[in-house]
């Protein structure tokens, strides 16, 4: 397993998943400093979600605590509206579980973290195939009525891969912040998509649509 030393920390009140695409805006100086010298140098930063605490830094706040599980998030995108503010988008690559943190005297944390295997290529078994094509009309709907919603591109998607199909549900589905995190944790894509599809079918949207 490869490890990284002094990974930069974004705690944030999401998950982000593998393939998926985040849009942030950051105007804490912690952050400001730490994104333009993730930019300069193309390495990324780890989005890692908080298990308690807030995503602002506040004076007399308890200290965050945050989840084991993140994932490394690439810039793809960075503007500068106005001074102070950075509109980045990220795209999501490997997790990682992080073996140490610390918090430094600004308020960035960072870690030593070891990277997880990433999801392995594995087809959407026949009996699963109406979540993957659940996903297909979902995500056509909305591009449809958001354009620019930071939605995958139709090019890019894998309606065939399970580690995908999955991810894509676990970011569409309106699911409480420590049941993501639970399925973020799951290492073998074939079972995180079975425990979707089970989501899924309990809500009645297997089909696409609520009941």
């Amino acid at each position: 397993m490869l490890t990284l030393h002094s990974l930069p920390l974004f705690p944030l009140s999401t998950v982000l998943f593998p393939g998926g695409h985040l849009p942030l805006r950051v105007f804490e100086p912690r952050y400001l400093d730490m994104v333009l010298k993730c930019q300069h140098a193309g390495a990324p930063f780890g989005v890692v979600a908080l298990e308690r605490g807030s995503e602002v830094l506040a004076a007399g706040a308890p200290i965050e605590q945050l989840q084991s599980v993140g994932t490394l998030a690439h810039i793809r995108q960075l503007e500068r509206p106005q001074p102070g503010l950075l509109l980045i988008t990220c795209v999501g690559t490997e997790r990682f579980r992080i073996d140490q943190s610390s918090r430094l005297k600004h308020g960035l944390w960072v870690a030593d973290v070891t990277l997880l295997a990433v999801d392995a290529r594995m087809a959407v078994p026949s009996d699963l195939r109406p979540a993957a094509d659940a996903l297909r009309r979902v995500l056509g709907e909305a591009r449809q009525g958001l354009p620019h919603a930071g939605l995958p591109a139709d090019g890019g998607a894998h309606y065939d891969d399970c580690g995908w199909v999955a991810n894509r549900w676990c970011e569409c589905l309106p699911l409480s912040l420590a049941l993501k995190q639970q399925l973020l944790d799951v290492d073998s894509p074939l079972l995180r998509l079975e425990l979707v599809t089970d989501l899924l079918e309990r809500a009645g949207l297997e089909q696409g649509r609520p009941e």
